[in-house]
């Protein structure tokens, strides 16, 4: 593992700690001032710049102070010289959501630059899997 793949992987994990702990400044730091966002709420067309990215938090702190986990479970990195990207799974739910979709995870791909000699979150995307036609088989129209 190099050097910048080990300093991504320790940011990610830092942020999603932060994130768990509702610590807004720390999911802040080592992100871009132009960071676009899109995420699991709306607005559809996402969330561009710091400022806007910070006003996403609280509501996401107060849903979790219901007991919600965000862990990774799994994370994998790729870096190509002066930007990367991360995808990871992550148990995002509380304890009953968890236990009736004991196998959902939130989806997470982050694309990353170097600024200044360090890495910074450019672009965060979070999904879930939409699981509204499960069971059924989906076709296209020919």
């Amino acid at each position: 593992m190099s050097d910048d793949e080990k300093q991504i992987r320790t940011l990610i994990e830092r942020w999603a700690v932060a994130v768990h702990q509702g610590d807004l400044d720390g999911v802040l730091a080592d992100h871009a001032e132009d960071i676009v966002m899109f995420d699991v709420p709306p607005p559809y067309e996402g969330v561009r710049g710091i400022d806007a990215y910070r006003e996403t938090w609280p509501p996401f702190f107060a849903w979790q102070a219901q007991g919600a986990s965000f862990e990774i479970e799994s994370l994998d990195v790729t870096v190509g010289g002066d930007v990367a990207f991360g995808y990871a799974l992550v148990r995002c739910g509380t304890p009953r959501e968890l236990a009736a979709r004991p196998e959902n995870r939130l989806r997470l791909t982050l694309g990353l630059r170097r600024e200044q000699g360090r890495w910074v979150v450019a672009h965060e995307h979070h999904s879930f899997p939409d699981v509204s036609g499960e069971g059924t088989a989906a076709v296209a129209e020919p």
